[in-house]
Formats: C-alpha cells, sequence, structure tokens
C-alpha cells in the first residue's frame, strides 16, 4: 500500500469542498490523487501506458512474422495482435488496479466522508479513460502506419471494450473484497491467471483451437472479448461464439458478490 503523506488528507477536503456533490467531490479528489501517484510520480508517467503495449504488439508482430508470412487475419500483423492486446489489457489493468482499492486508499477510509464505493469508482474512471485513450492512440497509429486492410464497426468495437469493462469491474471488486479479507489471494490470483495470455484469443484464433480444448475456451470470458474486436476489424471474421450476454452475466454477478460482500465487511476491512 502506497505511504500517504501527512497532508494527504487536507489536500482531499480541499479538492472536494469545490464541486457541488459530495460523492463527485470525493470521486474527483481521489482520482487527482490516484494521477500524481501512479503516472505524474513515475518514470515516463502516461507515455509508459502507451509504450507497453506499443512494445508487447512489435514484438509479438516481429517474432511471429519470422515465421509465418501473414496472420491468421489479414496480412498485418500490428493490427491482428493489437485487436486481441488492447481489449485483454483493457481488463487486465482495470480489474488489477480495482482490486488494489481498498488496500491503496484505506487510510482515507478512516474518514467518513470516503466510502469503499468512492475509491472502486475513482479507479474505475481513471483507469477506463486512460486504457480507451490508449486504444485510440495505438489503433489510429497503426492504421495510418500501415495497409491493414481493415475495417472499421465502431458500434462492435464499442461492445467488446464494453465486455472487457464489465467483466474488469466485476473481476476487480470482488478481488477487492478479497485481497482486503485475505492478503495471500491477491499472489493466488496472479498465479492462476498467468496463462490468461495464451488462454484468450491474444495470439490464437478461437476457430484455430482443436476440440475438445476449443469447447473448454469457450468458457473464458475473454474469449469472447478478443472474438468480437477481431470481428469489429476483419469483415470476413463473423465470430459466431461470441455471447456477450454469458460475458456480461459474468461480470454482473462477480459485481454483485463482490459489492455485497463488501457492504457486509467493510468495518471488519477497516479494522484490519
Amino acid at each position: 500500500m502506497t505511504d500517504l503523506s501527512n497532508d494527504e488528507p487536507a489536500k482531499l477536503r480541499r479538492v472536494s469542498a469545490r464541486l457541488p456533490f459530495a460523492g463527485s467531490r470525493t470521486v474527483l479528489a481521489l482520482m487527482l490523487r490516484e494521477m500524481s501517484t501512479t503516472y505524474g510520480r513515475s518514470p515516463g508517467g502516461y507515455l509508459w501506458a502507451v509504450l507497453e503495449p506499443v512494445l508487447a504488439i512489435a514484438l509479438l508482430s516481429l517474432v511471429f512474422s519470422t515465421g509465418f508470412r501473414s496472420p491468421s487475419l489479414g496480412t498485418n500483423f500490428a493490427i491482428f495482435y493489437a485487436t486481441g492486446i488492447l481489449p485483454f489489457q483493457f481488463f487486465i489493468i482495470i480489474s488489477g488496479r480495482m482490486a488494489q482499492s481498498i488496500n491503496y486508499s484505506k487510510a482515507l477510509l478512516a474518514y467518513p466522508r470516503v466510502t469503499f464505493v468512492d475509491v472502486l469508482l475513482a479507479r474505475l474512471l481513471l483507469n477506463t479513460v486512460t486504457q480507451m485513450l490508449v486504444a485510440v492512440l495505438i489503433f489510429t497509429g497503426i492504421r495510418m502506419a500501415f495497409d491493414t486492410r481493415t475495417t472499421l464497426e465502431i458500434p462492435r468495437i464499442l461492445l467488446s471494450f464494453s465486455m472487457a469493462g464489465v467483466l474488469a469491474v466485476g473481476v476487480g471488486t470482488l478481488n477487492c473484497f478479497l485481497n482486503a479479507m485475505f492478503p495471500l489471494w491477491d499472489r493466488m490470483w496472479s498465479i492462476a491467471t498467468r496463462p490468461l495470455f495464451l488462454l484468450s484469443g491474444v495470439i490464437f484464433l478461437y476457430d484455430n483451437i482443436p476440440e475438445p480444448y476449443r469447447g473448454w475456451l469457450w468458457y473464458n470470458p475473454l474469449m469472447h472479448v478478443t472474438g468480437e474486436m477481431r470481428g469489429a476489424f476483419y469483415y470476413s471474421y463473423a465470430a459466431d461464439y461470441v455471447m456477450p450476454s454469458y460475458v456480461f452475466g459474468v461480470g454482473l454477478i462477480c459485481l454483485l458478490a463482490g459489492l455485497i460482500f463488501l457492504r457486509h465487511f467493510h468495518r471488519d476491512i477497516n479494522e484490519l
């Protein structure tokens, strides 16, 4: 958990006083605090948020272009891997940041004006805006730099990010409770989810996976997220296996469970 300076609660109150509604005041103050601690004090700040996925896309494109003439869809490796990496990263970063919300802001939760909903919302809003801007910059840059021969279906792009967002909010909220109550859960979750990059359709298409593994991987909600994103860029890719209702259902169930547990045990968590 990040150490808090002695004047941080005072700064929070000063920023809050400038806004008309108590909830929005607190959320904005928490967002400004996180912007300064997460991006303002790190080397490169927001630049690294863009460079990290760019380097991953470039590395995958370089590695696979040496062994294959073309990716599984289209002719351009960069856009193929961007359509997998960016929605995947959208989920991973938002869910991971939300999972650490209470641990990150635990000292501030001692103040009656700050609630666990405020810290969750602050992290959700800031990281959603950041990752959406990163995605726009990278997709635009790749399409300007290369002849990708892709089309953009904006509604499907938004649907893919919406599925990833709802899933991230649900998993992140539930993990926020589990991390606060059980300190070992964060490490266990990190180990359990390391294979997700390979099992979520980032590198390979769902259609190219042999049975029975393809049937098993259908139950991974992220496979639907990356499939929908690829369908938005490649007109010929139907992605018939994608079921948005399944992804939204998993995300909302996790969100409901997380909120119920946090509401019931938030006093116990503050005393830990």
